[in-house]
């Protein structure tokens, strides 16, 4: 499993009941399934990684994650993830509110823009980077935010989501290894992983 995943598992308590949003073929799903014992259900935009996972036995609806959350009962859910897909959401300010409405915590991950590599990329070539953990042109690109940990900070603070513990890493693009930071980590970090609360 990806490192950046194996953090966040890491925070899901056994038998949680939880949603994770972009969830892809499902891989988190299915190792807190036979790890945690937890209840998962997962939301999929692609058609084909969603029947992926159904086909091992997932629960995965297809759709769009900013219209099927909005169906789910307030604290349905112990736990919501929303994994590396924040850079591509159109309005994240409300999707966070109906993860923390329909969960009681929110764990959200990113690539994180203010790595050094993407500074030096931009510094001395003058072009909008491309790194592992972002392989797209600019004209190319599903992704339509850059974050960056501080930058994230920052709109929890100002709307009033509590953070309950932060993960800064340094890993790369699909890779199953990885280290935790403690210092500097919105220069070192490649990823930022938060967990959040309401109020």
């Amino acid at each position: 499993m990806r490192f950046d995943l194996t953090l966040i598992a890491s925070w899901i308590t056994p038998g949680s009941r939880i949603l994770d949003l972009g969830c892809g073929r499902g891989e988190l799903l299915e190792i807190l399934r036979s790890m945690k014992n937890v209840l998962g259900y997962g939301v999929e935009r692609d058609e084909a990684k969603a029947a992926d996972g159904i086909s091992r036995g997932l629960s995965i609806l297809q759709g769009d994650i900013n219209d099927e959350i909005r169906d789910y009962p307030d604290r349905f859910f112990d736990f919501v993830v929303l994994s590396q897909t924040l850079q591509q959401v159109e309005h994240p300010l409300e999707l966070i509110r109906q993860m923390l409405r329909v969960g009681r915590r929110g764990i959200v991950s990113f690539p994180n823009f203010a790595h050094w590599r993407n500074r030096m990329q931009l510094f001395f070539h003058g072009q909008a980077p491309v790194t592992r953990e972002l392989p797209y042109q600019w004209y190319d690109t599903p992704n339509i935010r850059v974050i960056t940990i501080k930058d994230f900070s920052r709109f929890c603070s100002r709307h009033g989501f509590t953070i309950h513990d932060t993960m800064a890493v340094k890993t790369y693009y699909k890779e199953h290894h990885g280290t935790v930071l403690r210092r500097l980590p919105n220069l070192r970090a490649t990823y930022g992983i938060f967990l959040l609360g309401q109020g």
